[in-house]
């Protein structure tokens, strides 16, 4: 079970290739569409021509406009990522917070051994000149210099932290000591049904949204806002939504999006 849950993260963390099998997440099923509310900026993004046909093929499940968008960021952040695989949302920072600014995009080890090439190539790419390479675990995922921080995201892997063992309280303390007061940490996930905890992570490869927010709570966070541009009511939360088990369904769970901020 172990071998298989983390053939799993390695895939999910990971830009679509032909290794992770199944349809990419273009294939969208019965996801509702939401209102787009993405910023002409973010949009322009999303739209550079120099993006990989890879990463495109996993945008309309990923909604990256919208994304960009409900994150606010901006050109000179400092923006750090944990878990960032193989890099597709790591570039996406890198071109938001561009020409100025700085992503520290962590990696553990675990995800190194199945990403690292994908990972390697793109940090050789023009795109991706403000990322910082950042191989630590995650119970202590930033380096010294990586303080005062505008912006933290954990982005789709936040239940994966449960399976692996991380202490998610050393973990979220060690996100909240490297933003700046007022700085933010957005935690997007797959949802479970209510009151499941952490029971489905194994299994169907969902978070309860009520975990994370008590979490992030205990850790000094301050709930400032959410948004529903990857919501999907339809779903009805009892499939497995890991990238080789999803098939037809992936990027159409239906996911909670939440952002905290330092007080």
């Amino acid at each position: 079970m172990r071998a298989l849950l983390a053939s799993l993260v390695l895939c999910a963390v990971a830009t679509v290739t032909a290794g992770c099998g199944g349809p990419g997440e273009s294939s969208r099923a019965a996801r509702p569409e939401t209102p787009i509310f993405a910023s002409p900026e973010a949009r322009a993004l999303v739209d550079a021509p120099d993006r990989s046909p890879a990463d495109r093929q996993i945008d309309p499940g990923r909604r990256p406009a919208e994304l960009l968008t409900f994150l606010h960021v901006t050109p000179g952040m400092r923006v750090g990522e944990l878990l960032a695989g193989a890099g597709y949302t790591a570039e996406l920072l890198a071109r938001a917070v561009a020409p100025g600014g700085k992503v520290y995009a962590e990696n553990p080890a675990i995800v190194l051994r199945g990403s690292g090439e994908a990972w390697a190539k793109r940090l050789s790419t023009p795109a991706a000149k403000n990322i910082v390479r950042v191989d630590r675990e995650l119970d202590d995922p930033f380096p010294p210099e990586a303080r005062n921080l505008d912006l933290v995201l954990i982005n789709l892997v936040y239940h994966d932290t449960v399976w692996l063992g991380v202490d998610r309280a050393k973990m979220n303390r060690a996100v909240f000591d490297a933003l700046r007061s007022g700085g933010r940490c957005a935690v997007i996930d797959h949802s479970a049904r209510p009151g499941a905890g952490i029971s489905d992570v194994e299994t169907l490869h969902r978070i309860d949204e009520a975990v994370v927010r008590n979490e992030l709570r205990h850790a000094g966070f301050v709930l400032v806002g959410g948004d529903s541009f990857l919501r999907n009511p339809s779903d009805m939360r009892d499939w497995n939504d890991a990238p080789e088990a999803a098939g037809l369904r992936r990027g159409t769970s239906d996911r909670f999006a939440l952002l905290f901020a330092k007080p």
